[in-house]
């Protein structure tokens, strides 16, 4: 499984952003790609061409991803804020026709180092969490869980 993280340009900048803790134990199973309104980026589009690809993202169009059905080889996160991310799917008609994904959780997120989150809302790396446990690699999704909890208490002070 491949993860690739369209990461707004502001993201990049922020210390509470998750995307790195998922780049940092992926390593070549993430690419983080700079999002840019005008310019999609090729990898990703030749990528999205020729690969079983889809947007884990919340749309009356998603389908709950499980374990059972899960015909994706890579997935695409929008790494921002829940604002940015709709912008950029609003300024990104490649990312329309993608399966749109998304999941059912019973725990609530853990990510509290931003207002204004959705209720029901993950953080990037909690994202890439049920991704990789649902494609049967605990390991790292354990790894990034508990580099998550440690990020999170560092960042609270």
């Amino acid at each position: 499984m491949h993860i690739y993280l369209l990461t707004h340009s502001r993201e990049l900048e922020r210390p509470t952003n998750t995307g790195v803790l998922v780049k940092q134990i992926l390593g070549q199973h993430c690419t983080v790609l700079e999002w840019q309104r005008k310019l999609p980026n090729p990898e990703l589009l030749l990528h999205i061409q020729h690969k079983a690809v889809a947007l884990l993202y919340p749309h009356s169009s998603s389908h709950e991803l499980q374990k059972q059905s899960n015909p994706f080889d890579s997935f695409i996160l929008l790494d921002a804020t829940w604002q940015e991310a709709q912008k950029m799917y609003n300024h990104s008609p490649y990312l329309h026709n993608l399966p749109k994904v998304s999941l059912k959780l019973d725990t609530p997120s853990i990510y509290t180092l931003r207002r204004n989150q959705k209720e029901t809302g993950l953080c990037t790396a909690e994202c890439a969490v049920a991704l990789l446990k649902l494609h049967q690699q605990p390991q790292q999704a354990e790894m990034i869980h508990n580099h998550l909890r440690s990020f999170i208490q560092q960042n609270l002070h």
